[in-house]
Formats: C-alpha cells, structure tokens, sequence
C-alpha cells in the first residue's frame, strides 16, 4: 500500500513537472520575448547590412591614370589598413577627339598609420591596384574583326595598374560634417607601359610613371 502510495505521489509530481513545463513553453509573453528576439536580430542583421555598405568617404584626385579630374567614393575597412574605391574620371578634348569618362575600380592597402600628435596621422606607405575603362565606343576590348586576328593583342579600353604613394590626415573635431581630411598622392604605371619600359631601354621614367595628387574626405 505505501508502496502504492509513494508511485501515486510520483506520478502527481511528474504529471505537475510536465504541465508546467507545457505551460512556461506555450507561455504568450515568452513567445513574444522569444519572437521579438529573432526580429530584433533579424533588424539588426538588416541594418547592420546597409550600414556597411554605406561609403565611408569620397575623394577627388588630379591626374593620375583616371582622367584629368576624378571623383570618387569607398570604403575603409580592418582597422583602416584597407579601402576599396568607385571612381569617375573626365578626360578632356585632345586634338580631333571629344571628351571622355572613365570609371576605375581601385584598392588600396596601407600598411603603417602613424599618429603624428592628437591632429594628425602619417601613412608612409600606400600600395595597391586599380583597373580602369574609357567609357567610349570608340575603344574597345576585343579586336573588331576590321584588323587581323592579334594585331593589337591588348584591349584598348581596359589598363590595369599598380600604384605606390603616401598619405597624411588632419583628424577634425567632432562637430565638424567630415571627420577627417586627407592629402596623399600616387606614383602609378600601367600594365602596357610596363610592357614598352623593359623592351624599350630608351624610355625615360616620366614616359611610364604616372603622379596624382588627391583628397580624401572621411565621412563616417
């Protein structure tokens, strides 16, 4: 009879124990915690996602392998070692041709930011690529079939280059619309000049090397 007893206690106990969980589980304020929950992660992996593809700053540069004057825009990212760039270049009327514009994909990596005092910070050294197009029918990238098959053998409206160069920035104050301002400059060639500087030993550097010289505003 105890023995019975104790079985029904324990059954009580564990039917209590079930009905209980049942009821925490199908509890509507935890289901709405538990819903509002996901949707507060969901918000933020949304808004995280935009945020991120937000441009950090934009740029404008003089010369340099894009035109005669570029603008430009990108973003900056680990720890400021990297920045990505969306140019637009506008290249003037030469001799018989009409204007042109270029757009330029370009990458940067910055391996060293030293800060110079509380204001400003020195890059010493900036590095990197960038491909280009003239935004032109009149150039293209395949041979038409009017030449004869590999006359050229390079696209005459896409150049890839590599680039060297140096950057400093003045931090602004916080209530400033820009929180900092950059000066640097770029030393670039392109793929088909390098090609003529090692198989014409006459050619001068000023005839393959490229200067420009740019600001960058830092928005975000």
């Amino acid at each position: 009879m105890k023995k019975f007893h104790f079985n029904i206690i324990i059954l009580l106990i564990a039917c209590l124990y079930t009905l209980n969980a049942s009821a925490t589980t199908n509890d509507p304020i935890i289901e709405n915690a538990k819903t509002d929950t996901l949707q507060s992660k969901y918000v933020r992996r949304y808004t995280s996602f935009w945020q991120s593809i937000i441009p950090r700053y934009t740029k404008i540069q003089y010369a340099g392998s894009m035109g005669i004057i570029s603008v430009g825009t990108g973003w900056n990212y680990g720890h400021n070692h990297w920045e990505t760039d969306l140019w637009l270049g506008y290249v003037p009327k030469y001799t018989d041709k009409h204007a042109m514009i270029t757009f330029t994909l370009k990458q940067h990596y910055i391996p060293w930011n030293i800060d110079l005092g509380k204001k400003f910070r020195l890059s010493p050294l900036t590095c990197g690529i960038f491909i280009n197009t003239l935004l032109d029918r009149d150039f293209w990238i395949t041979e038409p079939d009017r030449y004869p098959k590999g006359y050229y053998g390079f696209s005459t409206r896409i150049r890839s280059h590599i680039f060297l160069g140096q950057k400093i920035t003045f931090k602004l104050q916080p209530n400033k619309p820009h929180k900092s301002i950059s000066l640097y400059y770029d030393i670039s060639t392109c793929d088909l000049y390098l090609i003529s500087a090692f198989t014409n030993h006459y050619l001068k550097p000023k005839d393959y090397l490229s200067l420009g010289f740019g600001l960058q505003f830092q928005i975000l």
